[in-house]
């Protein structure tokens, strides 16, 4: 008996913003990104929705739904009712990405691609506002990631300024007898 393939996940990625110069790039490592969840998760015959969008975007959707008035790095809207087989949408804004990127001395592909599958997840259900479903999110995040060859976006980088304490400068005491 053989079993017919099912079809590939597919993504669509749209960029919305100038701001992603480099996005052939980028637009390849989300996909890839989101190929390895759908591969992971077991969610092949979906569709969902990647936008490369900007601060101002996400700003307004933050504001519209979800009464926060301010830039986000990623938003996932899941479609009302799976059963069609679309996923949803996940818009990323490029200025948050690539400012938290150079913070936090990562690739801006890598951070894209977390992201990515950060909102994936939460077109799927996951969700991270109790602490035991963070860490269950996280891990799963990690799994996909580590498939990718991307560093875990959650281990917490040595700050070098804190490794190497700068010493301080030693008081020099004036020989008994003496004043300064």
């Amino acid at each position: 008996m053989t079993h017919a393939a099912r079809p590939a996940l597919k993504i669509d990625v749209l960029v919305a913003s100038d701001r992603w110069t480099s996005a052939g790039k980028l637009k390849s490592a989300v996909r890839r990104a989101i190929a390895q969840a759908g591969m992971a998760l077991s969610t092949t015959g979906s569709e969902l929705a990647i936008v490369l969008a900007d601060d101002s975007t996400l700003r307004a959707l933050n504001r519209d739904w979800r009464g926060i008035d301010a830039p986000t790095n990623v938003l996932a809207f899941p479609a009302k009712s799976a059963a069609s087989g679309y996923l949803g949408d996940v818009i990323l804004a490029h200025e948050t990405i690539a400012r938290e990127a150079r913070a936090e001395g990562k690739p801006l592909a890598h951070h894209v691609a977390h992201l990515a599958v950060h909102g994936f997840l939460h077109l799927l259900g996951y969700d991270h506002e109790r602490q035991k479903d963070a860490l269950e999110m996280e891990r799963t995040e990690r799994q996909i990631l580590r498939r990718l060859a991307i560093p875990d976006p959650y281990r917490l980088k040595a700050d070098p300024k804190k490794r190497h304490p700068a010493k301080r400068p030693r008081r020099h005491r004036a020989p008994a007898g003496r004043s300064r």
